[in-house]
């Protein structure tokens, strides 16, 4: 199967994205601030939640930050046990181009076994070449991002006259014509917090799926991001990850406050289709 049919299976039930950004410092009870806890809280959330998550999103920095590499690793397999329909996407916007390029893909797809991986397009369509040697994986490129320094470059127009496009838009026409070589490997990373951008983007990719971050405490309103990018045979990723992570202050919350922020931001999305 190809990453898009995987995820076209997964979101049938469910649209939630769990993000597993684990910050040792922000950990419930005695784990607070136990860097060697990351793998236990990544996985005591990853049973809370697997049966509600259409994919689970774990963010690679907060592992790296902590030497806790080996740990992903570990999370990665538990994911794959635990819930082996559940695509995971590595969240790790690489960049670079050539024989760099190659070894970034390695690491996400033979070192951590990921579905889809995050990238940045900014040095253009080679530095995405790579990862698409990886037929049954799929990448999500950065489009129109929800923090506020995206409006930067990605709003800005190509030339100086009315009615040309915006960055993001011709990166959205671009991913959805001239990029996608092979069907079901690229997808698009859109701000919940710019819905009316994120309705653009599936006016100009209509067939592309679209991992969307910003719902929950960033402020992203849900039932907007489901009526602007969820259309039938269209999938979409609505990412959560501090607000279900850490909605527990002790450890016995953990992950029932988890499971209870998790569910209702699934059934609030599910809602949001009808």
């Amino acid at each position: 199967m190809s990453f898009f049919e995987r995820l076209q299976a997964a979101t049938r039930h469910s649209l939630l994205c769990v993000g597993l950004d684990p910050d040792p410092a922000k950990f419930p009870g005695e784990w607070q601030g136990d860097a060697s806890r990351i793998e236990a809280f990544c996985c005591a959330i990853v049973d809370a939640t697997c049966d509600l998550a259409a994919a689970f999103k774990p963010q690679i920095a907060y592992f790296a930050a902590h030497g806790a590499e080996a740990q992903l690793e570990r999370v990665m397999a538990y994911i794959r046990k635990q819930a082996p329909q559940v695509p995971i996407v590595l969240d790790a916007k690489r960049g670079d181009i050539g024989a760099t390029a190659q070894m970034y893909a390695r690491e996400a797809f033979v070192r951590y076994g990921a579905d889809a991986v995050t990238l940045s397009p900014y040095m253009g369509f080679d530095t995405i070449e790579p990862y698409l040697e990886y037929a049954d994986r799929g990448v999500f490129v950065l489009c129109r991002t929800s923090n506020l320094g995206g409006d930067d470059w990605q709003m800005r127009q190509l030339a100086d006259v009315d009615g040309q496009p915006r960055l993001f838009e011709e990166l959205a026409r671009r991913a959805q014509s001239e990029w996608a070589c092979i069907p079901g490997q690229i997808g698009l990373v859109v701000g919940a917090t710019y819905p009316q951008e994120i309705a653009r983007v599936r006016e100009l990719a209509p067939r592309l799926p679209l991992l969307i971050p910003g719902v929950g405490a960033q402020g992203g309103d849900a039932e907007a991001t489901v009526r602007a990018g969820w259309r039938t045979g269209s999938p979409i990723l609505v990412n959560s990850s501090r607000a279900i992570l850490y909605a527990g202050r002790s450890l016995a919350e953990l992950g029932p406050a988890a499971r209870r922020v998790a569910l209702a931001t699934r059934d609030c999305l599910a809602a949001a289709q009808a």
